[in-house]
């Protein structure tokens, strides 16, 4: 898990993913785990798991084209259903920034 440790538990009386907010004309799920790759991986992850017909939630795409905070990521369920997020910056040192230039509370912001 690039050097990150998770834990999970059985709870089979959890919401599912349902809940999402829009970001970049995208419906986000409210609910995931997510790791930041360098880009290099990112792009080998997103062709491999397209190569293997993986399901996405969202897709492999860029998110904030040309903006502060350009993004790879993409979203999809693991096998017991939790949601991940995989994504990747060109530049590293926006991880956090805004088009303000303030740092984000969000990751998604």
């Amino acid at each position: 898990m690039y050097g990150h440790q998770l834990s999970a538990h059985l709870a089979p009386n959890e919401p599912t993913y349902a809940d999402t907010n829009v970001i970049d004309g995208k419906h986000v799920p409210a609910r995931h785990w997510g790791v930041i790759l360098p880009m290099e991986e990112w792009e080998q992850l997103a062709a491999k798991l397209k190569g293997q017909s993986v399901k996405f939630i969202i897709a492999p795409y860029i998110r904030f084209k040309d903006q502060v905070g350009e993004q790879a990521t993409m979203f999809l369920l693991d096998p017991s259903g939790n949601v991940l997020e995989f994504k990747a910056f060109r530049d590293e040192g926006e991880v956090f920034r805004k088009a303000e230039g303030k740092a984000s509370s969000s990751k998604h912001e």
